[in-house]
């Protein structure tokens, strides 16, 4: 089980992605949008703001917050470690439930091809 230091590192390498992507990519990832990302098996919620091409202003709040971000996922601490190492198919694991993502279908596109 990952812990809530390698969650946050995971994140960090996700807004390194994001900072150091290019042309196209980088535009996808552009939209000022709230995300939150629950870790189910540590029962942590990190919250955030994609904003500008970067993951920004990253906290964590035990369990699930009151206000829901515009982008929110949901998976376990092995899987998001996994996802940002690209060891994990992000479409896969969002087919088969691994992964929960409530957001609106043009930041599912968007967020799909950045992960």
């Amino acid at each position: 089980m990952a812990t809530i230091e390698e969650c946050l590192g995971a994140l960090d390498r996700l807004a390194e992605n994001l900072s150091g992507a290019s042309g196209e990519l980088r535009s996808t990832a552009a939209p000022d949008r709230s995300l939150s990302c629950h870790v189910t098996d540590l029962d942590v919620t990190f919250v955030g703001h994609l904003r500008d091409g970067h993951l920004r202003e990253v906290r964590s709040v035990e369990g699930v917050p009151e206000r829901r971000a515009e982008i929110a996922l949901e998976m376990t601490g092995d899987d998001l470690v996994a996802l940002v190492d690209g060891r994990l198919n992000f479409a896969r694991a969002w087919a088969s439930g691994r992964i929960r993502l409530k957001a609106g279908l043009r930041d599912v596109l968007r967020l799909r091809s950045i992960l």
